[in-house]
């Protein structure tokens, strides 16, 4: 999320955390995690499409920030 947007999410946990005695806790953002498998045949390409997946679907431009990381299958990454 945004840093200039309002997360009343977040504020609840940070408020939640300093009340159970962890009070140098602060910014709390709560968000969202995704993970999508695609079959392409490079990483440009997957890159290409996760990028127009998040402009046209996944994320919301005015509010949210978004970052993504691409593994190939063979790396060993549990997906």
């Amino acid at each position: 999320m945004k840093k200039s947007v309002l997360d009343p999410q977040g504020a609840a946990v940070e408020k939640a955390l300093a009340a159970l005695g962890y009070g140098n806790v602060g910014r709390v953002r709560v968000g969202k995690y995704m993970e999508l498998l695609l079959e392409k045949a490079s990483e440009e390409e997957a890159s290409a499409q996760v990028e127009e997946m998040c402009r046209r679907l996944l994320t919301n431009p005015v509010i949210e920030e978004y970052t993504y990381r691409i593994y190939r299958a063979d790396d060993g990454v549990d997906k």
